[in-house]
């Protein structure tokens, strides 16, 4: 199997954190399974880079490293807004006229602003800092409300931990919702997360630990073949109807159905990936009742049918074996 060629473009000050997050999804490989990617990082002048951590890495690699790319990842830029080298503008442009996918984690958006990829597009970066970029490039389509934005060809990413749901979701493109959570177990992490960065951009009250969903997200996870409404989740948490999507709301940013669908979805996915049950099947088995829900919901969620995923994400995962 060719490696798909990940590379970091590195900028001093260095975020660690976001560099981290695109290390671990793409630098690891999951126990059992063949690598699917290669890793490795440049900067503008290969040498010391300074870190916002007060040490320096030795990164050997300049931006001819970007020639050899799949994919680029910017992972956050500091100070915002700082204006890229001209030679690092380039790098990114010519990778991109040649067909590789160029990703902005947080802050790096600023860079593929300046770049001129984001021209006419929806993009996100760190809430903190999504005021200025509209500002400073009234021609990208600013949304605050979102962990990730993806076009295909160019990715960004809210702020830092956002950086991995973003190469999370990447991964699950190129390789399936399976072999994505495999990744985001071995990180102890769950495999997506729902709800936007406004969540994070102000600091509520922090909910007693008697209030956590987990227990009553890790109950209802596990019976997706039964059917789950408001009231019995509400009656097995031992709260009101209203209280509980209150909850879902403060705590998830989502609505109890909206977090039931998710899941269900989930798991469908992944039994598309791995079995070669029936779609009628699959649709009794994660709780959506019938073979045509279950493709309305996957046209609606997921632009495309059971049957296209399967060939897509089936046969890639039989031939691997």
């Amino acid at each position: 199997m060719n490696l798909h060629r990940v590379v970091a473009l590195l900028n001093p000050p260095q975020s660690p954190f976001e560099l981290a997050c695109a290390t671990e999804v793409f630098g690891t490989v999951p126990h059992g399974e063949p690598a699917r990617y290669s890793f490795r990082v440049c900067a503008e002048r290969p040498g010391p880079v300074q870190t916002t951590a007060g040490y320096a890495m030795f990164v050997d690699a300049g931006p001819a490293a970007l020639r050899e790319a799949d994919t680029v990842i910017v992972p956050g830029w500091q100070p915002p807004g700082a204006p890229a080298p001209p030679a690092v503008i380039e790098a990114l442009r010519d990778a991109h006229r040649r067909g590789a996918r160029i990703v902005a984690i947080c802050t790096g958006a600023f860079v593929l602003a300046q770049a001129g990829l984001l021209d006419g597009r929806r993009a996100t970066t760190h809430w903190r800092s999504a005021a200025r970029l509209a500002a400073a490039f009234p021609e990208v389509r600013m949304d605050r409300d979102v962990l990730f934005v993806d076009h295909g060809d160019v990715a960004t990413s809210a702020g830092t931990g956002a950086g991995i749901d973003l190469c999370l979701h990447l991964v699950r493109s190129d390789h399936g919702a399976a072999y994505a959570a495999q990744i985001a177990r071995n990180m102890v992490l769950p495999p997506h997360r729902e709800g936007s960065q406004l969540q994070y951009a102000a600091r509520p009250a922090p909910a007693r630990a008697d209030e956590s969903l987990a227990p009553l997200l890790e109950w209802a996870a596990a019976r997706l073949d039964t059917p789950l409404t408001l009231g019995r989740l509400a009656e097995r948490a031992g709260l009101s109807g209203r209280t509980l999507a209150r909850r879902f709301a403060e705590q998830l940013g989502t609505s109890p159905g909206q977090w039931l669908l998710g899941r269900r979805l989930d798991a469908a996915r992944v039994l598309l990936e791995q079995t070669d049950l029936p779609v009628e099947a699959i649709a009794t088995r994660v709780g959506l009742a019938s073979a045509v829900n279950l493709r309305r919901r996957f046209r609606t969620h997921l632009g495309t049918t059971p049957g296209a995923y399967r060939r897509t994400f089936g046969e890639t995962r039989v031939t691997r074996r």
